[in-house]
């Protein structure tokens, strides 16, 4: 019987502190989801590497987030494509040889949109950053 008393105070307190991290979790994830007014300097982004391996990483990160690619540019370097009914301009710009920038911004001009759109973007650059391109043979 004291078993069961004990293992019911640490399933309660388990679930307990389990349902408040996911609390947490929901408010973070309520604010990168919900419209707002995103301010231009949290749509620019300096990474530490070359302008044409931002560009195809900036390709992936759009594909990866299941986002419409309407146009790619390569030797502009930037890709127009269409997510949550609203296009978005990324755009890739040398910084020096090591570092180059990524720039996404609405087409329409109005910074009225999610974050995470922005957000999701650059953290797929960042946690792909060490990887580089691939020629595939396709033979």
């Amino acid at each position: 019987m004291e078993r069961i008393i004990k293992f019911l105070i640490f399933f309660i307190i388990f679930n307990a502190c389990c349902l408040s991290s996911f609390a947490f979790d929901e408010i973070n994830l309520n604010s990168l989801l919900s419209t707002q007014y995103v301010k231009y300097e949290n749509c620019t982004k300096v990474f530490n590497t070359g302008n044409v391996n931002l560009l195809y990483l900036t390709i992936a990160a759009v594909n990866a987030n299941r986002f419409k690619i309407d146009e790619i540019q390569s030797e502009s370097g930037y890709v127009l494509f269409t997510a949550v009914n609203k296009q978005f301009l990324a755009s890739v710009s040398n910084v020096n040889t090591n570092q180059g920038m990524l720039k996404i911004t609405p087409a329409d001009g109005n910074y009225f949109f999610q974050p995470g759109i922005v957000s999701n973007i650059f953290k797929y650059v960042d946690i792909n950053l060490s990887k580089t391109p691939e020629v595939i043979n396709l033979k």
